[in-house]
């Protein structure tokens, strides 16, 4: 810890609402401990451009309840080549940072564990994605906020699925998880959901719409990386087989990713940021931050990189009781 005194601190990956509250809370835990700041624009890509700006407590104030990050957020290929990486670790020597706090997903920890591995110099991940998708955390800031986006959402789009009786396909984001599309599901009361996580979806489906009878107006729940397919080509399907049913789809699309965060999500990146500032203290490197039980854990890159975060599989019965 006596060689760590200038710490970088950047956002990688896609935004998540929260991120600018885990970047206030990083820079003033870090000034807390008399230790230098300095904020890496566009993720990566600004590491290895060298886009570095110096960040006091002022700089990060009136930031906690603004969506997206001030510091902006980009994917690097180059970032994935030795030389990218030579780059970047050069920039960091000259501007005499000796480690970094990365605000992301999965895919900026792995960047960030090869890096570190290669070089001498500690990485710590504080963990930033809607998808909810990483092991070693119950929460990812983001989660809650998009959560209640997609829940805001469908309950406006079932007053106009009631009033015309309508059936409507509703996609989420999560990428190859259900989690938002699950637990959203639950909360707004829909019919039917579609996760990557379960098999037989399809015949499942149809065989709650043949149960329907003239129940007609329906919220089905797809999420994006379910193994049926995207809610429009579902639906078109549906037209087809069950042409009674008045049909519409709506995808939620980025509206998931912005808007200012909920409380929920700005207390979570409030305890990791300064978690992730007392973990560089205390030796730590080439580890996630997380959130378990209401408490701090520390978990190894590797780990959070290569294992799966399953679902409550309660919360699948809770859902199939509740639909019917």
């Amino acid at each position: 810890m006596s060689m760590i005194k200038k710490v970088g601190v950047l956002t990688s990956g896609g935004d998540a609402p929260g991120m600018n509250a885990a970047i206030r809370a990083v820079v003033r835990a870090a000034i807390h401990n008399n230790l230098e700041v300095v904020g890496i624009r566009r993720g990566y890509k600004g590491m290895i451009d060298g886009d570095f700006i110096p960040l006091v407590s002022k700089d990060v104030s009136n930031i906690i309840q603004r969506g997206g990050t001030i510091l902006g957020t980009a994917r690097s290929e180059e970032f994935r080549t030795v030389e990218g990486r030579r780059k970047a670790y050069g920039n960091l020597v000259g501007a005499n940072i000796n480690a970094c706090i990365v605000i992301g997903g999965d895919g900026s920890f792995q960047g960030a564990g090869i890096f570190s591995k290669e070089y001498d110099i500690p990485f710590v991940g504080v963990p930033g994605t809607i998808d909810n998708d990483l092991y070693g955390t119950d929460y990812t800031i983001g989660y809650d906020t998009a959560l209640n986006t997609v829940v805001e959402a469908v309950d406006r789009i079932r007053d106009t699925a009631s009033a015309h009786d309508r059936m409507f396909f509703i996609e989420v984001m999560g990428r190859g998880a259900g989690f938002i599309a699950l637990h959203s599901g639950i909360a707004c009361g829909a019919e039917a959901i579609l996760i990557p996580e379960v098999d037989g979806q399809e015949e499942a489906l149809h065989e709650y719409l043949k149960s329907q009878g003239n129940k007609s107006s329906n919220i089905i729940l797809v999420a994006e990386g379910n193994n049926v397919g995207g809610a429009e080509q579902i639906a078109n399907q549906i037209m087809v087989k069950y042409p009674e049913y008045d049909v519409r789809v709506n995808v939620l699309g980025h509206m998931q990713r912005g808007g200012s965060p909920s409380a929920f999500d700005r207390f979570l990146a409030s305890r990791l940021g300064v978690a992730s500032i007392d973990a560089l203290i205390d030796n730590q490197r080439s580890i996630m931050v997380g959130f378990v039980n209401h408490d701090i854990v520390h978990v190894p890159f590797n780990k959070t990189i290569n294992a799966s975060k399953n679902l409550n599989k309660i919360l699948l019965d809770v859902a199939d009781i509740l639909a019917h």
